[in-house]
């Protein structure tokens, strides 16, 4: 049954954003292969979507290990023979530090986790999607509106979702040849894990500290999965989805 769908790899699916995409698409009718460093969050989401009556993987990674991701995209192929969609969702960020304290490790984990996570995974699934008949397949990025106005203390973040934007376009680029599609969803104030610090207070440009609202995960799933529903030949290159009434637009 499991090779009659299609097939979506969604990394850090064990919470937040990850765990509602990866249920929305199998929801759609996606078999879905759930990456991410913690067995036990994707044993519990793959739960979920096999009381539901859908099909899961649940494959333990670190997106910043090559050789991690290609078991992982060894793995996919083994079970499932293709795949139709990968959501590079894996993300990490540093404490809220002034620059010149900021220390290297934590630089460098942002970095390994946000973009050189999901290089590796896109550069497996070129390989993969070249390769399988029929051919081509679709990559989708969790870039951020913080490429487009940062917070305060947050270089690593920001820095790594402007090379997302450049990852996305790039790869959009070099994917028509092969019918691989590739566009970005930034994301907003989605109620996670990462965004608890909302509802009591958030640094502002200014200084200030300010409670911000936050959305429900489920509409990102909701976006994710209708930019994965067009034909190959059609492509979503850029979507945001915030809350309404977050301070971005004006902000700073």
């Amino acid at each position: 049954m499991a090779l009659q769908k299609k097939v979506a790899l969604v990394t850090g699916a064990g919470t937040g954003i990850g765990k509602a995409c990866a249920l929305a698409l199998a929801n759609a009718g996606y078999a879905v292969v759930l990456a991410g460093r913690r067995k036990e969050p994707l044993m519990a989401v793959a739960k979920e979507i096999e009381a539901c009556g859908g099909t899961a993987l649940p494959t333990p990674t670190n997106v910043a290990d090559p050789n991690s991701v290609a078991a992982l995209f060894d793995e996919t192929r083994r079970v499932f023979g293709r795949l139709d969609l990968l959501f590079n969702n894996a993300g990490t960020y540093a404490p809220p530090v002034e620059l010149e304290t900021l220390s290297y490790e934590h630089w460098r984990s942002v970095v390994d986790v946000n973009l050189t996570g999901a290089f590796l995974c896109t550069q497996q699934a070129f390989k993969l999607m070249k390769a399988q008949e029929p051919r081509g397949g679709r990559i989708i990025n969790n870039g951020s509106i913080s490429a487009h106005a940062p917070r305060p203390f947050s270089a690593p973040y920001t820095a790594t979702k402007h090379a997302i934007t450049g990852l996305t376009k790039a790869t959009s680029l070099d994917g028509r040849a092969h019918d691989i599609a590739c566009g970005q969803i930034d994301i907003g104030n989605a109620a996670t894990d990462m965004t608890l610090l909302m509802a009591s207070g958030i640094r502002q440009a200014d200084g200030s500290i300010k409670s911000e609202p936050v959305i429900d995960p489920k509409h990102v799933a909701e976006a994710l999965v209708y930019m994965a529903s067009l034909p190959l030949d059609a492509n979503v290159q850029n979507l945001t989805v915030m809350a309404t009434k977050m301070p971005f637009i004006g902000r700073g």
